[in-house]
């Protein structure tokens, strides 16, 4: 009788408190084929549509970062300007029209850098998604056969998506500065920008008390994809846990795998949207080199 009563109270707990199964950061080719066809599974491609017409995950629905998940108004102003979030109304009909809602199961891959399907993931995560995983590796790097390809565009069944936003996770350029001297903040981008050697922005250098910890060394570059989750802890062992991260790079690709591993980690991580493309163009704000 207690057995029958202990078995019931765990079904109902997880079906009221759906968040303590929800999906993992990161998942392998074999997760996700042995969940493919889950009915509630949206795969999000995020490399550009030239790339995506020669060859996809089946039923994967395209969203290039650099086109969709770009401020529009920025674009216009800067074709390469590609930096912080578009509008709330914008991204609710996105998400709508590719089929995420609240029951969705989310994954998203990209190439072998990885950084801007970890920045698609991060942009989920603001929005209040749930469930959402990015595939650990670039597209194409799994046994031939596992997952399945097609060359046609595929258009899902929109859905109605109504953002929850959480913004524990994203800052602003005016909570980035107050945050200097206060809490960790972390540069994502390679040493010769945070150095003051190249720059993207107007201005060469990092925002002062910034540490250097670039996005591209989560991943191996070779295609394997990403460092196991020990080698990540010793990478960042330096950093403590009792203070909040604040996560910037040149556009927020880098910052948000940063996030990612970092959360994975048990940080209290956030990531500066505008980051050193908004910072380094603004002269009323402190640099370092």
């Amino acid at each position: 009788m207690y057995l029958n009563y202990f078995l019931s109270f765990f079904v109902i707990f997880f079906i009221y408190f759906p968040s303590l199964h929800a999906m993992p950061t990161f998942i392998s080719p074999e997760w996700l084929s042995k969940n493919y066809n889950d009915p509630h599974l949206v795969i999000v491609d995020v490399r550009k549509p030239t790339i995506y017409k020669k060859g996809h995950l089946e039923h994967a629905v395209n969203i290039p970062v650099l086109k969709d998940l770009s401020d529009p108004a920025n674009r216009l102003f800067d074709p390469n300007n590609h930096y912080k979030m578009p509008s709330l109304d914008y991204l609710q009909k996105l998400f709508s029209d590719v089929g995420i809602d609240k029951d969705a199961k989310v994954v998203v891959y990209g190439d072998n850098e990885l950084i801007w399907a970890a920045r698609f993931y991060w942009i989920a995560k603001v929005l209040g998604v749930e469930n959402i995983s990015m595939l650990k590796v670039g597209y194409g790097n799994w046994k031939k056969g596992l997952l399945p390809i097609s060359t046609k565009a595929y258009k899902p069944k929109p859905k109605n998506f109504v953002p929850r936003i959480d913004n524990s996770i994203l800052e602003t350029k005016l909570s980035t500065y107050v945050a200097i001297g206060k809490n960790i903040i972390v540069d994502g981008r390679p040493p010769e920008y945070y150095k003051g050697l190249k720059s993207f922005a107007k201005r060469k250098g990092h925002i002062p008390t910034a540490l250097n910890y670039p996005g591209y060394s989560n991943y191996d570059i070779n295609g394997s994809g990403m460092k196991s989750l020990s080698k990540l802890k010793k990478l960042y062992k330096n950093l403590p846990k009792n203070k909040k991260i604040i996560l910037y790079c040149a556009d927020g690709a880098d910052a948000a795998l940063n996030f990612m591993v970092l959360k994975e980690l048990g940080y209290d991580a956030s990531v500066y949207d505008g980051s050193w493309l908004e910072w380094g163009n603004d002269f009323n704000l402190p640099i370092e080199k």
